[in-house]
């Protein structure tokens, strides 16, 4: 039994200005929804709307007017959402552990008008992270192994049916070598490329340059071999330039060996400002329009921003968020615990 409630509600905007030391770069963060969620999914869609996926079963959508929230329930189970993409018509959202359960809501553009299941998949080792989509039609989702390798699927139809890549199409995984459902942000797409990255015993960046007809896997220098380190999240600018992030959830002040730089697609990689900067963060992402210089990642510890592809670095605010996503080269949407927020990055001179 599937349970759909849709609810009207107000929200209220709570703002802050937070400078940078030497005044060159402020953010503005203003409160566009509050509750008592674990808010770890958003894509926005412009400056004014931004849907959601959070615990509890809610997937909300935010606008300039009100937010609109939907409960959705599989049999009597209240699905926790960290998976989310939005289509022109539709908008996804991926459960995270047993059953994996992926739905594909049709929208107008401003509210939900309908829901249906369009994947299930039930197990012990069922653990989703991330998903994301290249157009329209062509979309992926990736999660845990439940075998020797990690957990793809993908649609060809926009949406409407969804398979799982066999794992002797897929690199295998290494022992106690997954990923973290932390901001879904372990996928990054450019192109007709795709790039997934693991953590825990080991931190690696899968790759397919066919839109995941063909796979390869890389290496990197990112903190691994415990059970929360590794790459919680990465970002490509183009086909060559990207960056992934992370470090230890268990001590997130640790700065060694969590951020790292690719010129070459994702064949190899290199830290940045180690021992430098920011320590654990669990969502990263090149500012658009900034020739890929431009670089924000946020995590609990707050907000940290790079204008030179991550050699300095400056902390713009302490207060913390999982995910981030722009708009454009000013404007972004943050969650966090309980809450989602519009960040305006404002230059000073």
């Amino acid at each position: 039994m599937r349970f759909l409630l849709f609810i009207g509600i107000t929200f209220f905007f709570i703002s802050c200005n937070s400078f940078s030391e030497e005044k060159k770069i402020s953010v503005s963060i203003t409160r566009v929804f509050e509750d008592s969620l674990s808010i770890r999914a958003i894509a926005p869609v412009t400056e004014d709307k931004v849907w959601f996926a959070a615990d509890k079963g809610i997937v909300g959508l935010i606008n300039e007017k009100m937010p609109r929230l939907a409960t959705i329930k599989y049999d009597s189970i209240l699905l926790h959402f960290r998976s989310i993409a939005v289509t022109k018509n539709a908008a996804f959202v991926l459960s995270i552990s047993n059953p994996g359960v992926l739905y594909k809501i049709g929208h107008n553009g401003n509210e939900a008008t309908n829901i249906e299941e369009v994947y299930i998949e039930k197990g012990d080792k069922v653990f989703y992270d991330a998903m994301a989509f290249w157009d329209d039609k062509e979309g992926i989702a990736m999660g845990d192994p439940t075998e020797d390798c990690l957990s793809i699927i993908m649609t060809k139809d926009g949406g409407n049916t969804w398979n799982k890549i066999p794992c002797d199409r897929l690199p295998k995984v290494e022992n106690a070598e997954a990923a973290f459902a932390a901001s879904n942000s372990n996928i990054a797409i450019y192109g007709d490329h795709v790039w997934i990255v693991s953590g825990g015993k080991r931190a690696r960046v899968f790759h397919s340059g066919n839109r995941g007809a063909d796979w390869e896997v890389f290496n990197t220098p990112i903190l691994q071999g415990k059970v929360m380190t590794g790459i919680y999240s990465v970002d490509f600018f183009d086909e060559n330039l990207g960056i992934i992030f992370g470090g230890n959830w268990d001590d997130k002040d640790f700065n060694e060996g969590n951020k790292a730089i690719t010129r070459d697609g994702g064949k190899t990689w290199n830290l940045v400002s180690n021992g430098k900067g920011p320590g654990y963060r669990s969502s990263v992402r090149f500012v658009p329009g900034t020739d890929g210089q431009t670089i924000v990642a946020v995590g609990i510890p707050g907000i940290s921003y790079s204008s030179d592809q991550g050699k300095n670095w400056k902390e713009l605010s302490t207060e913390g968020f999982y995910a981030i996503e722009f708009v454009n080269d000013s404007v972004a949407f943050a969650s966090g615990k309980n809450k989602v927020s519009k960040l305006l990055f404002t230059e000073t001179k």
